[in-house]
């Protein structure tokens, strides 16, 4: 009797999301830059090759940066964050019990892993930083690399959130001090 081998069933490795092609004129993120608009698409010869490039103008500064059309995933250039995101945004900011910040790790530490989570260009890793540098200041004061990366994530969300919800970036800068205001002390009247 010869013993019939069970085939395993291959389950098909899920696709990648599909690349997303930006137009000329579309607003997107780059990571640790911010909000730009693709300003060109080129095709430019690079070691003997022809490559496409989005020519894309960073709304910040005026910073002009290449990317290649067909490294978007990989650089991690994205669409500005859509409406059925921007609560979650705040939820980041508002959960205190989320914080990572620890004040017995040393502060370059520390910078090390929030400059990590600002290069990822997710949002919701900026509004963390933002939040953990925010409570940070409240208890003492930040160094001066930590104090570049608390505005360099305040820019970021203010640019970004202002961009996707169409408000004036004074008062989303506004919304976000409110956030973190200490509350005045209760003298128990």
């Amino acid at each position: 009797m010869v013993e019939k081998k069970k085939m395993k069933e291959t389950v098909p490795a899920e696709a990648p999301p599909p690349m997303r092609v930006f137009k000329v004129g579309d607003l997107a993120v780059y990571p640790a830059h911010g909000v730009g608009r693709i300003e060109a698409i080129e095709s430019r010869v690079v070691n003997g090759e022809t490559h496409d490039f989005y020519i894309m103008k960073v709304l910040e500064n005026g910073m002009v940066i290449m990317i290649p059309t067909d490294n978007v995933t990989s650089v991690g250039l994205r669409d500005i964050i859509g409406d059925a995101d921007i609560p979650k945004v705040y939820d980041v900011m508002k959960d205190r019990g989320g914080s990572g910040v620890s004040e017995s790790q040393t502060w370059n530490r520390r910078y090390r892993e929030y400059m990590d989570k600002i290069k990822t260009g997710s949002l919701f890793d900026v509004a963390e930083v933002y939040r953990d540098l925010s409570l940070l200041k409240t208890t003492k004061d930040l160094s001066f690399g930590e104090r570049k990366l608390y505005d360099t994530a305040q820019a970021l969300l203010v640019k970004e959130l202002s961009t996707a919800r169409k408000k004036d970036e004074a008062a989303i800068e506004q919304e976000l001090t409110e956030l973190f205001a200490i509350p005045p002390a209760d003298d128990g009247e």
